[in-house]
């Protein structure tokens, strides 16, 4: 949703670094160029004026003029800003002393309520609570049945004794739900209200009736992410008939502008307390301002990527497999089966790589990444025996077309695939002794046909293939040609790029070392 923002804003700091000093046009220009993208956006006006003044007001005083490097200190104000106006520090949910705490979803039509409940639900559910979701909106067709739907794939309890479709009550669902989950000792509830598909008077006065028969603990008002700056106007009108406790930005996955992320909070005052970002039931994050505010800076968000690795991976697998990198163990396809699972529960591969810092850069890349490569070599590995994965040194050729025919590709992708396997594996194992990945790898995973980063293989029809691995050049039977064919490729394989194991070129540009954080280590088996 932010890359357009996104990339404008780096833009215009990327044209400070490098001075040694900053004149007063210098940051005039940067921050008449940040202004603009921010109105493209579709930031509220009276949002974007506070920020950029209060930016200039900050850049123009002493610190940033005796910095040794003025350009980080610019960037460190944008951060902080932005930080700023996208709420500031992130809130918990405020749970009653005495259960169930109850929280009331607000919003117009279509701005995803329904859904979100069930997300929401599970979200709950994942942090040890037992939610039930409440089916109070009675008038859309068929509400209750799509929350019953959804709070089943969520594997969360739903109270709705209305049909719905315009029949029942939805205050007394609401009363009636809340003395169900007393009862019978669920400690949160979840109310869904029915929405409308404009501000009106009847829909107001339902969400207050229904407030004041349950006296929510939390009231989270639900908004469309893509509806750029008419979520002022809305945000204003649900604050003074209803009142919120706090925002929940759905559809954030979407192209559109983001307008309504970065104003909501601050023309509010009210906090985002969470994030819809996908369309499974598992695409719901808390919001955390100073990470969003480094995503729209290209600087990544590498605590939720490390947070969400640390929900997904096993903790007793991934040190059997650190061990058997470290050299205590053979590394096999079976392991590297197991990992490939395990990332997977991440969810899309697109999005974790999006997290990674400087990845703003190669955007058309990431977009171009084919996340059904993943789906492809799992079926190369899944058509090996369970001896071949323990010991691929017995694929002959004859199992090499067996395993091609049972995964549906070429002989040459399971050789390619066989190939960055060990290369990747001596690589893990450098990585897994001296604390550091060599070169800039790109991705974890990416090498056994998953890059989709430069170097990475050839473009195809808009998407990323896995290089192709071409059979050994014959040998010459000239003794003085064939030795220099020999030294040839020893310097070859001197001078390949680090990183290549996992079918990856390293960027001119890439540092020596990329240290991995405290906690990532396991996407990396360490």
């Amino acid at each position: 949703m932010f890359a357009t923002l996104s990339d404008r804003i780096n833009a215009a700091v990327s044209s400070l670094r490098g001075r040694g000093r900053l004149s007063d046009a210098d940051i005039a220009a940067s921050i008449a160029e940040i202004r603009r993208a921010l109105l493209d956006a579709d930031v509220a006006l009276p949002v974007v004026r506070d920020f950029t003044a209060t930016v200039r007001e900050r850049a123009t005083e002493a610190e940033v003029s005796k910095a040794l490097n003025p350009a980080q200190q610019i960037v460190k104000i944008v951060h902080e800003e932005l930080t700023r106006i996208l709420g500031g520090a992130t809130r918990e949910i405020s749970f009653a002393k005495r259960p169930p705490t109850v929280i009331m979803l607000a919003g117009l039509q279509g701005a995803g309520k329904t859904t979100l409940a069930g997300k929401l639900g599970k979200w709950l559910k994942d942090a040890g609570h037992t939610p039930l979701l409440v089916a109070s909106d009675l008038q859309r067709p068929n509400a209750v049945q799509q929350l019953e739907i959804v709070g089943k794939g969520a594997g969360v309890a739903v109270f709705s004794p209305e049909p719905g479709n315009g029949v029942g009550d939805p205050v007394a669902v609401a009363r009636r739900g809340v003395a169900h989950a007393r009862e019978q000792f669920y400690d949160v509830v979840v109310v869904d209200t029915a929405g409308r598909l404009g501000i009106d008077a009847e829909l107001m006065q339902q969400a207050a009736d229904i407030r004041d028969a349950v006296n929510p603990d939390e009231t989270l008002f639900v908004i469309d992410a893509m509806i750029g700056q008419d979520a002022v106007t809305t945000a204003n009108a649900f604050a003074e008939g209803v009142g919120f406790t706090g925002v929940v930005l759905s559809k954030l996955d979407g192209d559109a502008r983001g307008g309504a992320a970065l104003s909501v909070s601050s023309v509010t005052g009210k906090p985002v307390m969470f994030a819809s970002t996908g369309e499974k039931v598992g695409d719901f994050e808390r919001f955390h301002a100073d990470r969003m505010a480094s995503r729209i800076l290209d600087m990544g968000d590498m605590m939720t990527l490390i947070e969400q690795a640390e929900r997904a991976f096993d903790e007793d697998q991934a040190a059997d497999l650190a061990n058997k990198i470290a050299g205590d163990g053979d590394f096999t396809l079976e392991d590297f089966l197991q990992q490939m699972q395990q990332m997977k529960q991440l969810g899309s591969m697109k999005k974790m790589l999006g997290m990674l810092p400087g990845m703003g850069q190669i955007r058309e890349q990431l977009e171009n990444f084919d996340e059904r490569e993943v789906d492809r070599v799992e079926a190369i590995v899944r058509s090996m025996t369970p001896a071949e994965r323990t010991n691929p040194k017995i694929l002959n050729g004859s199992r090499r077309s067996r395993i091609a025919r049972g995964s549906g590709v070429t002989v040459s992708e399971v050789n390619g695939l066989l190939d960055r396997f060990d290369q990747a594996k001596t690589m893990m194992r450098s990585m897994a002794r001296g604390g550091g990945m060599p070169g800039m790898p790109g991705a974890p995973g990416g090498g056994f046909g998953l890059g989709s980063m430069p170097g990475g293989g050839k473009k195809s029809k808009g998407k990323m293939v896995a290089p192709v691995q071409r059979g050994k050049k014959s040998k010459s039977g000239n003794p003085a040609k064939r030795a220099a064919d020999q030294r040839a490729a020893a310097e070859r394989k001197q001078d390949a790029p680090a990183g290549s194991a996992f079918g990856l070129g390293a960027p001119q540009d890439a540092p020596a070392k990329l240290e991995i954080p405290e906690g990532l280590g396991k996407l990396f088996g360490r």
